[in-house]
Order: structure tokens, then C-alpha cells, then sequence
């Protein structure tokens, strides 16, 4: 039961500017290779996610890009965690922030990077259910005494919950460019303002998600929702409500008492209307996306880790932004 505590996110989650503030690593339900794990215990996780935003888009439609602005965006979420018992436990979430732009100032072009503590936040997550159908043995008799072989669970079966605050701890100082700009005729507009920047939202946001897990011998399906509550921020900006969510099958390529490898086809995506500042709408902040890609996962006694990668198949914008090409995830945990 252990490992059911131990999920991932992200929501990882974690598919655009909105997601890169709010996603909260979880390790992950499907890297366990037992359900007899130990009731108690710490776990401790590094999670990177990357993203390269190169595309211009305008609502659904793709426009040039003769500036060539871009956003590389790196969270490196630092996780350590605690199972209180067999069904609770509580961790906390530390982003490390860094983002490399290049967008339009003008008829100039504007470069640099932004770095530094994102919003840290702690959850608490609470295995709701739980199935396993009866583990067997079976005997094979060598010389005169048998010798028992242990065989897990065929089919298991498992729902988590979690709930947690945001706090703003990331520096927000990026959002006072709201306050400044100014479209020039005929300079070509940017894309990237001070609310893809911002390293937090200054507000104190609550978390709230769920997991669901099935597997059956070798084969596994997952699906995952997260729903973040904004609340008021500072410089007059709010940041909206954030919905994301990721589902999809896998296979065990091994599948052993204290070693899985597996992979997965996994689709992920997110759901967001527009921030608002000064009391009205920022245009050019909704989003709804869909992302597809591989994932592989591994573990061995009490370390696991995950390397996946994701392209976007839907991407529904308002206004001008600057939309994820791809995105690329990879996490290590250790649990004693």
C-alpha cells in the first residue's frame, strides 16, 4: 500500500505557461512492483520538465513569426514526502524556475532570462479505495519437501485523493509589465508578456485532484485531474482557474516483486479561461490543449523514475501567444 501514496503529476502536469505555475509533481501510482510496500516512510523526488514554445499562434490559427520569439521554459520541482500510514500522507512541492525568451520590444528585440523560487506548496493525498484480487501460491516439490512460489495480485484497482495550498512564494515582479505596455503601429506584436514570465502568481491557490489506477496482469491504465482555485493576486492581476488533467494504457515489460519496467501511451491536457487585470479580461491568456507522447517508466526496490515526452495535438488559444512545440519530463525518486 506504500507506493499507492506515491503518484506523479504532472499533472504533471503540465502542458503550458498556466500549467508551468500551478502543476504539482506527485510521484506516481503505476511504478510500484508491490502493494505490500512498508505503511510508513519518507520518499524524496527531482522532477524536470521542459518546454519549448516556438510557435505564434492567434486563437486556433498559426501565424508567421518573423522576430523569432521564443520561451524556454525549465521546472526542476524538488518533492519530499511522507507516508503518515497506509492511506495518508503530506509532501511538499519547491519549483525551481528558469526561462530563456526572445520576443519583439518595438521595432527591437528583447532578450534575457528569468530565474529563481517558484510558488512551493504542500498537499496532502489520502488513498480513498482500494482492490487487489487474492494473491495465490503455487507449489513445486523438489526432493521430498515442496517449495511455495509466491505469486502477487492479477487485478488491482486504486483511487487517490488529494488537496493542498499554493503559497506565493515565487517572485511576481515580472506581472508590473502589465502596467506598461504599449502596441506600436507597424512594430511587430509580442507574444510573451509579464504573466508568461512571472515566476509565481502571488496568490494563495488551492489544489484539488484525483488519481484512478487499474491494472490487470501486465496491463495498466491510468487517469489523472487536477483543478487549481486562484486566489487575488498583487499589481491587480488575477490569474484564472486551471484545469489539467492526463489518461492513458500501458504495459509492464517486466513485472517483478521489486522491479517493474513499463510504458505507456499517455494523453494530457488542460483547460483555462482568461486571467483578468485591472477588473478586466486579459485576452490573451485562455487556453485548452491536448498533448500525446510516450512515457517509459522504471523501478527497482525503492527507487523509480519516468522519461516522457509529448507533442501537442490540440491547441485552442485566445488572442496572440506564443504555444509549446513539445515538452519533455523526466523524474527520479528515491522512498526509505
Amino acid at each position: 500500500m506504500r507506493r499507492l501514496l506515491i503518484l506523479t503529476l504532472i499533472i504533471s502536469p503540465l502542458a503550458t505557461r498556466a500549467c508551468d505555475l500551478c502543476g504539482c509533481y506527485t510521484p506516481q501510482l503505476n511504478a510500484m512492483p508491490k502493494e505490500d510496500m512498508s505503511p510508513t516512510g519518507f520518499y524524496a523526488v527531482v522532477a524536470e520538465q521542459f518546454t519549448h514554445f516556438g510557435t505564434v499562434q492567434f486563437d486556433d490559427r498559426e501565424i508567421a513569426n518573423p522576430s523569432g520569439q521564443r520561451l524556454d521554459s525549465s521546472i526542476t520541482q524538488f518533492v519530499i514526502g511522507y507516508d503518515i500510514n497506509e492511506r495518508f500522507a503530506l509532501q511538499v512541492n519547491a519549483p525551481l524556475i528558469y526561462r530563456d525568451f526572445r520576443r519583439p520590444e518595438g521595432f527591437s528585440i528583447d532578450e534575457g532570462t528569468e530565474s529563481g523560487l517558484g510558488d512551493i506548496s504542500l498537499l496532502a493525498k489520502a488513498v480513498i479505495w482500494h482492490f487487489a484480487s487474492a494473491a495465490y501460491r503455487e507449489f513445486k516439490v523438489e526432493g521430498k519437501d515442496p517449495i511455495a512460489i509466491e505469486h502477487d495480485s492479477d487485478c488491482t484497482a486504486s483511487l487517490i485523493a488529494l488537496a493542498g495550498i499554493k503559497f506565493p512564494t515565487g517572485d511576481t515582479s515580472r506581472l508590473k509589465e502589465e502596467f506598461h505596455e504599449v502596441e506600436i503601429p507597424g512594430a511587430p506584436e509580442s507574444g510573451i508578456h509579464g504573466h508568461d514570465l512571472t515566476l509565481g502568481t502571488g496568490s494563495y491557490d488551492g489544489i484539488f485532484g484525483a488519481q484512478a489506477s487499474l491494472r490487470y496482469k501486465n496491463f495498466f491504465a491510468e487517469a489523472n485531474g487536477q483543478f487549481t482555485l486562484r486566489g487575488d493576486g498583487p499589481h491587480s492581476y488575477h490569474f484564472a482557474n486551471d484545469v489539467t488533467w492526463s489518461a492513458g494504457p500501458g504495459y509492464y515489460l517486466v513485472r517483478k516483486p521489486h522491479t517493474v519496467v513499463g510504458c505507456q501511451c499517455a494523453a494530457s491536457g488542460e483547460s483555462k479561461d482568461v486571467d483578468r487585470f485591472q477588473g478586466r479580461a486579459a485576452e490573451d491568456t485562455g487556453v485548452t490543449s491536448v498533448f500525446i507522447g510516450p512515457r517509459i517508466i522504471a523501478s527497482h526496490d525503492q527507487i523509480s523514475g519516468e522519461l516522457a515526452a509529448e507533442l501537442p495535438v490540440l491547441m485552442n488559444t485566445t488572442a496572440l501567444q506564443v504555444v509549446p512545440d513539445y515538452r519533455l519530463r523526466a523524474s527520479f525518486a528515491i522512498s526509505w
